[in-house]
């Protein structure tokens, strides 16, 4: 079984949790979200910000002026790749937890069509809006960079 290594990334002031499946391989290497180097998530939201993203503190002050809080529906499974149809055995983060410490939250996005079921099955009596955002995952070629920015921005920015 693998567990999730990283914490989420959340302030006194997010508004919306952006919620991942679980990290890939590299971004297990390379300690940080997202972090495959053909994974368009940061350059999705550079491009919606106008944030620089060229290291890890840089992506947090990102997150930290986007009012925007990440992490993943997984916390422990077994895999045999970075790919979401590989995940076996998961176990679920506590998600309620979190939006009750931080009550600022006001919606949720899901990176992935997995991140999105989960919730579904374990927390779909939750009061809070909810968004699906194209995978960031080179993987997912059945939509253009350009068109995941645009749904991006539309869902990030909505009030």
């Amino acid at each position: 079984m693998l567990n999730h290594p990283f914490k989420p990334i959340v302030f006194n002031d997010s508004k919306i949790l952006i919620l991942g499946s679980f990290p890939s391989i590299d971004s297990f290497k390379n300690g940080f979200y997202y972090a495959h180097k053909r994974n368009q998530f940061w350059k999705i939201l550079s491009t919606i910000t106008g944030y620089p993203i060229n290291n890890i503190d840089q992506k947090i002050w990102l997150l930290k002026r986007s009012k925007t809080a990440l992490w993943d529906m997984v916390r422990s499974c077994s895999r045999e790749n970075s790919l979401d149809s590989s995940l076996e055995d998961i176990e679920v983060n506590d998600i309620p937890s979190l939006l009750e410490e931080y009550p600022t939250i006001e919606k949720i996005a899901f990176t992935g069509r997995l991140a999105e079921r989960l919730y579904k099955i374990h927390y779909d009596y939750l009061d809070i809006q909810t968004f699906y955002l194209p995978s960031p995952s080179t993987a997912y070629a059945k939509m253009s960079l350009s068109d995941k920015i645009e749904i991006y921005r539309k869902i990030l920015s909505e009030d």
